[in-house]
């Protein structure tokens, strides 16, 4: 997406599973214990995390690049909703700064037999009304997901799921239709959170847009100013480690600008998804450290439709040998980006043997520019003149340069590239909103990965699959998928996985751009923040205090 799911994303993404002591099927997280701290990407150095803070405070102040449109976790499938709700509502796994996956609200995961996973919740967790979670509410939560009246984001996770029970008072138990490998990763994410029963049919129809949200989190939704502001306010009776800030405020700041300029002036103490144009200017500013970690995010553009041009992928296969992807690098990320050929991060590959790995690198599409062939392609396609039309926006110049780029590789290639901009706050539609995307035939997407595990990617081609805004279908890719899904050995579903990378990569159902590291700005008055994508999903508001 560009700011928005992987998805699950989108939408969104998703993680690895480090802790084999508390899942039964070892081989279910054998080898994923997520990316080497300190490793290197493009010329910079990434971590997983600042230093540790070293005492408390009474605030900081955070920006965002967008409101969210609702806190209701079943629709938290984007970076603004996640980067707060992951601080106010738990899930009953949790995903740490490493990538990896460690016990939540449920202490303990176990996996009986392929088809049967067993969550026993931790005792005495309060939620924010003061209530006492029980296994009622864990099942009334992961249930708010499978109504299809719903409309949940998530819905997809639990496709497989044939039942949620109560099987004790602290105790939840989920019955597969079919074993499923993804299921157990994805309970790290907002799929997995647990909220109180009673609070959340009170709101009704209101929750998730004011009020409390009834979570267990360190924090607690406090003021809500629409258009301006949210407040989190510090849950004491958390039975976790207690926040170090007795308050944090989001300030939604739309223009790119804008949020460079307000923590170079101090105005807001830090943020994530720092426009890329920016990375010098604040490298530089002396108020603070901008810090780079594992994203598990990979740019590309979402072909939105298959009905005009680019349904012919002559024409799709055109475009990408066109692109300037080094250049598109240099500029739009800043040079903090790397090439790639692949939809899949080389980290979402950590579980998979070296031969696996291998396989699913070596069939990938090409990222050098070839415009002779590309105008070759589109003449063979018929498709010289015609038009399509790409989403650009102002949320950084990430999401305009790509879509630049990508009007002058048409330019040179003889087809008609359109620019649509749209607005910041509405970028999010275009993943929720059929009628959002029409007339748009691409838009530039960073898809983050929830769980480390290239399937989470590639199973958006499955047929009617959340993502597969194109409507591509095969029915040979959706076995694989099935398979891929079904099989719990890391090493062999790796290899379907490999199998379903080079259909993708073949077909060009999104056009893979380049790597992307996540980037955060601290000032020189906090740390303790996690540098790698975990901050969706992981309290990490928590963990930022004095750096002095």
């Amino acid at each position: 997406m560009t700011l928005a799911p992987t998805r699950r994303a989108a939408p969104r993404g998703r993680l690895a599973l480090a802790t084999t002591a508390l899942l039964s099927a070892a081989a279910l997280v054998a080898g994923c214990s997520g990316p080497p701290p300190g490793a290197d990407r493009a010329g910079v150095r990434l971590s997983a995390t600042t230093p540790p803070a070293k005492g408390e405070i009474d605030s900081f102040t955070w920006a965002s690049y967008a409101e969210p449109p609702t806190l209701d976790w079943i629709q938290a499938f984007d970076y603004p909703q996640n980067t707060i709700l992951a601080n106010v509502c738990e899930s009953l796994m949790r995903w740490t700064p490493q990538l990896t996956v460690a016990p939540g609200l449920a202490e303990r995961a176990t996996n009986p037999d392929p088809t049967t996973w067993v969550y026993d919740l931790r005792p005495g967790v309060h939620f924010h009304d003061g209530s006492v979670m029980t296994a009622d509410d864990a099942v009334h939560s992961l249930g708010r997901q499978m109504d299809p009246d719903n409309a949940a984001a998530w819905a997809q996770v639990f496709q497989n799921v044939d039942s949620v029970t109560a099987t004790g008072p602290l105790q939840v138990t989920v019955k597969l239709k079919r074993p499923d490998s993804q299921f157990p990763q994805y309970m790290a994410t907002a799929a997995g959170v647990v909220a109180a029963k009673a609070g959340v049919q009170s709101a009704g129809k209101d929750y998730g847009t004011g009020g409390s949200l009834d979570c267990t989190g360190p924090f607690e939704l406090g003021a809500w100013d629409k258009g301006q502001s949210i407040e989190l306010k510090r849950f004491d009776d958390y039975w976790g480690t207690r926040a170090k800030a007795k308050k944090a405020v989001f300030r939604f700041l739309t223009d790119s600008s804008a949020r460079t300029n307000a923590m170079r002036s101090g105005e807001v103490d830090g943020g994530y998804l720092i426009p890329t144009e920016s990375y010098d200017r604040l490298e530089r500013s002396g108020v603070g450290t901008l810090y780079f970690g594992e994203g598990l995010s990979t740019v590309n553009l979402n072909v939105t439709s298959l009905k005009g041009p680019l349904g012919d992928v002559r024409v799709r296969q055109a475009l990408s040998l066109a692109l300037d992807r080094s250049g598109f690098v240099k500029a739009g990320l800043a040079g903090a980006g790397t090439v790639t050929g692949s939809l899949t991060t080389r980290a979402a590959w950590a579980g998979a043997p070296d031969d696996v790995r291998a396989a699913a690198f070596a069939h990938l599409t090409p990222t050098g520019q070839d415009i002779d062939r590309a105008k070759a392609l589109v003449k063979e396609a018929g498709a010289e003149g015609s038009t399509l039309t790409v989403a650009t926006s102002a949320i950084g110049q990430d999401v305009s340069l790509l879509a630049t780029a990508v009007q002058a590789a048409g330019a040179r290639i003889g087809l008609n590239v359109r620019l649509k901009s749209i607005a910041p706050n509405a970028f999010t539609a275009l993943f929720t909103d059929p009628e959002a995307r029409e007339g748009l035939d691409l838009f530039p997407e960073t898809y983050y990965d929830s769980v480390t595990d290239p399937l989470d990617l590639l199973a958006n081609f499955r047929t009617g699959a959340y993502q597969n805004f194109g409507g591509w279908s095969d029915r040979a890719y959706d076995s694989l998928v099935d398979r891929a899904t079904a099989e719990y050995d890391p090493a062999r579903r790796g290899a379907i996985e490999a199998e379903l990378q080079r259909t993708a990569s073949e077909q060009l159902l999104w056009i893979p751009v380049a790597e992307w590291p996540t980037a955060l700005f601290l000032n020189r008055r906090i740390t303790g923040a996690p540098t790698t994508i975990a901050y969706l999903y992981y309290p990490w508001a928590a963990d930022i205090g004095a750096a002095q």
